[in-house]
């Protein structure tokens, strides 16, 4: 059974701000770079089928986090993905958090109840010794969100403004992680911000069901979702502006109850040097 002491001291081991892109986004180099700058975490997305792309980033690092923003479940049985893991906290000890979730309907076939589903494979998880406080679910709504505080670390939202971070601390309660994703773009020009974030929101993410069900829990509007979605909501999913003002909009997770966020850069080539700006503001 793991104390409160010692979960707060997984939910410190993420730190207040890290980094997110796709496996395979980063080089040995750039994590390197990552881990320098003091990001306290690197959350690999894109669902991977095995966690391989996981160990090129843990051994170009020495301590930094490394988490998966998500393992899909559907993609990789959970006696697989366990037995991985096991292989990385052996090589890597205490490093490696395993986030996992149920994706979305639209890209699976054998999509199905995906609260049940999740419980299953956290069974599996369970019976092959992946610690709940090295689990992390994908959760958006209030369901996914308890079962996240009640057997992970705690939960990882993607595609999110502040406005659910509140609601999703509330649900959580404290002593549970909580650590967003948001999407930036460093540009001053607002127009111009909105013609990058636009399109990788709009798709697939506008054409979802969970994401969309949840940007209606918000208030959100079918025609702020149509159509790329409007300005107010694009703004609301991607920050943007200079170094400090996107700072300042990724910081709101934290004062709404957040203990990390994880940063998305986008329409860069070379966002390490965009990290570097924002860390830093």
């Amino acid at each position: 059974m793991t104390t409160s002491s010692e979960k707060s001291a997984h939910i410190q081991r993420f730190g207040t701000h890290g980094t997110w892109g796709w496996f395979g986004q980063f080089s040995p180099e750039e994590a390197a770079q990552i881990e320098e700058l003091g990001y306290g975490a690197i959350w690999l997305g894109g669902s991977p089928k095995h966690l391989r792309p996981v160990h090129k980033v843990l051994a170009a690092t020495q301590n930094i986090t490394v988490a998966t923003g998500i393992v899909n479940i559907w993609n990789t049985d959970a006696a697989t993905i366990a037995g991985e893991y096991a292989d990385l906290e052996n090589e890597f000890p205490g490093r490696f958090y395993l986030g996992i979730g149920a994706g979305h309907p639209e890209a699976t076939a054998e999509y199905t109840k995906p609260y049940d589903a999740v419980s299953r494979y956290l069974d599996v998880l369970d019976e092959h010794g992946v610690p709940a406080e090295r689990r992390l679910l994908a959760a958006l709504g209030p369901r996914m969100l308890r079962l996240s505080a009640d057997r992970a670390l705690g939960a990882h939202p993607y595609l999110t403004p502040p406005a659910h971070t509140k609601i999703a601390r509330e649900t959580l309660g404290e002593g549970v992680l909580l650590a967003p994703e948001h999407k930036v773009v460093v540009d001053t020009d607002p127009a111009a911000a909105r013609a990058v974030g636009r399109p990788p929101v709009d798709q697939p993410y506008l054409h979802l069901r969970n994401y969309t069900s949840n940007l209606k829990r918000l208030g959100w509007t079918d025609a702020d979702i149509e159509n790329g979605g409007s300005d107010e909501l694009i703004d609301a999913l991607v920050a943007h502006g200079d170094a400090a003002a996107v700072r300042r909009q990724v910081d709101e997770h934290l004062a709404a109850g957040a203990d990390h966020v994880a940063v998305q850069v986008l329409g860069s080539e070379t966002p390490v040097e965009q990290l570097a700006a924002i860390i830093k503001a």
